[in-house]
């Protein structure tokens, strides 16, 4: 009887590597690092010298700078793409935790958006193109055409472990993160200003507005030209709308830049995969409720807020604001709480293995986290020291502990699901078909399939005997339902419901929901520049932290 295929699964073994092949690898990742860092201090100095007037540096030559540095990386990903990539022995293996479809999906939304932007400046700098440098008009357009290239690049390569240019690929990688990580500086940079004159000339007079733009703080360019046509003013406050998706855009981007730079020269051995069954249902509806609720508040808030002057009105509308997160926050310390609970029932082994994309999701969860830590603990700080205290103060104080009490929880609870083996399916057979199953687990050594000349049956040898099996019933059993267990499920009905609450805690401070501005107790107790500033640096690393944490939470459990 000829013997048949083997069920096992036999696990890749990479090529051999000779250690002379990359003799140099470490310093080939120093050089990269140093690069980026002074191009990091280079974009951070002019970004931060050009945001006062007093200092003799524009914003035209901040534009210059982030110009070159997008032609440069267009050029060297069109050299990847077109050359290194199709180099024979240039990608041997696949990073398959690397750049899942929900991240590069929603790099492509934030991509959408980010053009939306560019084609709202270009028309909004071309209303006026005869008073302004030609720069402000090509920065746009080639920042249109990084997004494009740059989306391209990331969708076909993010799972890449190249193993040909090994240097000139992690320079030009950690050059494509550093002018990422320069236009999130301009970026948030442009819109801290643009909030903090908008915010201004609410609460003064033209004239001193103006004489405050002399006294020192910055201006852009374009406000010294006449912006008096209807359409002109839709392109500017458009395009300040979509900073928040251009922001998003930069850190997604960089995030899967540096796992793409880590995986370069790496070799990975392919496990199997798990494919997972969408099947929720308190989950989702739970989020759904928190989601539709959390769109009206944002919707309410914004109405009251800007619309209205008296101070009833915003008593009311923050009132509404924190009596929402506070309710949310607890629903999902809590559900973050008891999926702890759940782990510890749990019997999957930890992974241990070394993962470039699980180090850097916990990085990036434990350092964009730090952004409303921040912004908390000032606000908890200047509550307690503050007097009097009125129930704003009090639902100020109780947004600001759940938030950081929420933050902690849910690292925890993610952190340690990517921390876990793949689940294992729970099989409810009888002892006849569990044996069947176990086949194809088993060493192959110990067991064979053999299949007699008349195709009847087939024989197990093992060391505890022989045992006829029918094909139809090895079949039926390899191919039988796997049913989650309780553990499995109650997961990733928590993991569904913390989802959809993260998307609306993004929602709700991207589209201009930030009471830390409309609140007085603040900006009281830190004045008018200091707390603006603190908010202005924080607040885009929380943001970052929501958009993140629903990464995770689809990769681990969903």
């Amino acid at each position: 009887s000829s013997q048949i295929a083997s069920f096992s699964h036999q696990p890749h073994q990479p090529p051999s590597t000779p250690a002379s092949k990359e003799v140099w690898k470490k310093g080939g990742r120093m050089f990269s690092i140093l690069l980026a860092v002074h191009l990091a201090l280079l974009a951070c100095t002019l970004v931060s010298s050009g945001a006062f007037d007093k200092i003799a540096v524009h914003d035209y030559d901040v534009f210059f700078l982030l110009t070159v540095m997008m032609l440069i990386v267009i050029i060297w990903i069109i050299f990847y793409v077109a050359g290194t990539s199709r180099c024979a022995g240039a990608i041997l293996c696949k990073d398959s935790h690397a750049g899942p479809i929900w991240l590069r999906g929603g790099l492509i939304l934030f991509g959408i958006f980010s053009l939306v932007m560019d084609v709202f400046k270009i028309g909004y700098y071309s209303s006026f193109y005869s008073c302004l440098s030609a720069i402000k008009i090509i920065y746009p357009i080639v920042q249109a055409i990084f997004v494009v290239v740059q989306t391209y690049f990331l969708w076909i390569s993010a799972k890449d472990c190249v193993h040909v240019h090994l240097n000139v690929t992690r320079c030009g990688l950690m050059l494509t993160l550093t002018t990422n990580l320069a236009v999130w500086m301009s970026a948030v940079t442009d819109e801290s200003v643009h909030k903090a004159h908008s915010k201004l000339k609410k609460n003064v007079t033209e004239e001193i507005f103006r004489w405050l733009m002399k006294a020192g703080m910055r201006s852009s360019s374009a406000d010294e030209c006449n912006c008096d046509s209807q359409i002109c003013q839709i392109f500017k406050n458009g395009y300040f709308w979509l900073y928040p998706f251009n922001i998003e855009y930069s850190l997604f981007a960089s995030a899967m830049v540096y796992v793409m730079w880590k995986n370069v020269g790496r070799f990975i051995d392919h496990h199997s995969h798990h494919i997972h069954r969408l099947t929720f249902f308190v989950g989702i509806v739970l989020g759904l409720i928190l989601l539709v609720s959390g769109l009206g508040v944002l919707i309410l808030y914004e109405v009251q807020v800007n619309s209205s002057t008296e101070t009833s009105k915003k008593s009311q509308a923050l009132t509404m604001y924190y009596t929402f997160n506070i309710v949310c926050l607890g629903l999902m310390s809590l559900v973050c709480i008891g999926g702890s609970v759940i782990y510890r029932f749990d019997k999957r082994d930890m992974d241990r293995h070394k993962n470039p994309t699980r180090t850097l999701d916990v990085a990036l969860l434990m350092g964009a986290a730090l952004g409303q830590y921040a912004i908390s603990y000032y606000s908890i700080v200047a509550i307690v020291a503050s007097t009097p205290r009125d129930a704003v103060s009090a639902l100020n104080l109780t947004y600001a502990l759940l938030m950081i009490a929420q933050h902690t929880f849910q690292n925890i609870f993610i952190i340690e699901g990517l921390h876990r083996q793949p689940p294992k399916e729970d099989h409810k057979h009888d002892s006849h078909q569990k044996d069947l199953y176990g086949l194809t687990f088993v060493n192959i050594n110990a067991v064979s399939l053999r299949m007699p000349d008349n195709g009847g049956t087939l024989t197990t040898s093992a060391a505890s005997g022989t045992e006829a099996i029918h094909p139809s019933d090895l079949v039926q059993s390899l191919a039988a339902p796997k049913k989650m267990n309780w553990r499995r499920k109650a997961l990733r009905e928590i993991s569904m419901f913390l989802l959809l609450s993260n998307i609306i805690l993004w929602i709700m401070p991207a589209f201009g929901a930030r009471p830390q501005f409309d609140n007085d107790t603040e900006l009281n107790f830190y004045g008018d520049s200091m707390w603006p500033a603190i908010v202005d640096i924080c607040l885009p690393f929380g943001i970052f932290y929501r958009m993140h944490a629903v990464a995770s939470l689809l990769e681990v459990y969903i």
